[in-house]
């Protein structure tokens, strides 16, 4: 059966007004993202090739080239927020992924008050970061914190200063963050255990699997895909640690809990380095932007390995 020519020459303009306007729809997200996402990243990138100080304009040179990433490089303080930041983004990140998975698995299953455990569980998620910072900041305050009354109550002569302790400091600020956050993994992992049909459990009882076996041979590898999503947005935002230290520690004590975003910020607020500042955050888009790509392209191969 052959299209008479007549129609084909009518389909032509209405496919033309219909991708004109698709993209007349999308040309807004495109703008949004250009200005507010792509123009800071191109503008940090310009400001760290120039010595900029601010209050001082005497001292700034116009351009520099790449002498900022030569002081950077040589930078102790910069090299130890570096370690400082992955040791952050590595512990709070598997905790959250194991603290997420256990979460999810409790709540997937059928339970009387299941809505209600569901929703007590991301409200830790939907508390503002400032605030949730000030929480744990008044939990382990040395005078009136809970820490310290449920570990030691009344004695106040027993009482330690937590986040005065260059060990402990680190710690608290990550406990913050798996409180926080955990539950966010939860709920892209619950999203991956809805997917899996209830017939595989039943086929796999009747073959004799126990919970472990049914645990490793079906719920994980179905859930592999979700379990790399959740990784990925986690490690992004790990990454980008700054209102917590900002709030609870302001990168102390001796430097302890500095990350690189607070350094950044150090630098280019405090200081007035903004060129030197700027460098700090093309650093920490250029790390956040490899592991992206490592992980998506990761993520790729295991979800067509996945597909049937």
């Amino acid at each position: 059966m052959t299209i008479p020519t007549r129609s084909v020459h009518c389909l032509a303009p209405r496919r033309r007004r219909e991708r004109l306007f698709a993209a007349a729809l999308l040309f807004p997200c495109f703008a949004f993202v250009a200005v507010f996402a792509f123009y800071p990243i191109i503008h940090s990138l310009y400001l760290s090739l120039y010595r900029i100080i601010l209050g001082l304009p005497g001292l700034s040179q116009p351009f520099v080239y790449l002498e900022n990433y030569r002081q950077l490089w040589g930078d102790a303080v910069a090299r130890h927020a570096l370690a400082n930041t992955f040791l952050f983004v590595a512990v709070s990140t598997t905790c959250e992924m194991l603290l997420g998975l256990a979460m999810a698995l409790v709540i997937n299953r059928s339970f009387r008050g299941r809505g209600l455990i569901r929703a007590a569980v991301l409200i830790p998620w939907a508390i503002p970061t400032v605030v949730a910072s000030q929480m744990w900041r008044f939990i382990n305050n040395d005078h009136y914190g809970l820490l310290n009354f449920l570990l030691y109550g009344s004695d106040l002569a027993s009482y330690q200063a937590w986040l005065a302790d260059p060990t402990f400091a680190m710690a608290a600020v990550v406990v913050a963050d798996i409180w926080k956050t955990s539950a966010f993994a939860a709920l892209i992992i619950l999203a991956g255990l809805q997917t899996i049909p209830d017939e595989l459990y039943e086929a796999a009882r009747l073959d004799g699997a126990t919970a472990w076996q049914r645990f490793t041979r079906i719920t994980l590898p179905l859930i592999k895909p979700a379990l790399l999503i959740a990784l990925l947005f986690r490690t992004m935002d790990a990454f980008r640690v700054f209102d917590l230290v900002f709030v609870m520690t302001q990168g102390g004590p001796a430097d302890a809990t500095n990350v690189l975003q607070f350094y950044g910020y150090k630098k280019m607020f405090a200081e007035g380095l903004l060129g030197y500042g700027a460098t700090i955050s093309v650093l920490v888009f250029l790390i956040i932007l490899a592991l992206s790509l490592v992980y998506v392209r990761f993520l790729g191969r295991e979800i067509m390995e996945e597909r049937p």
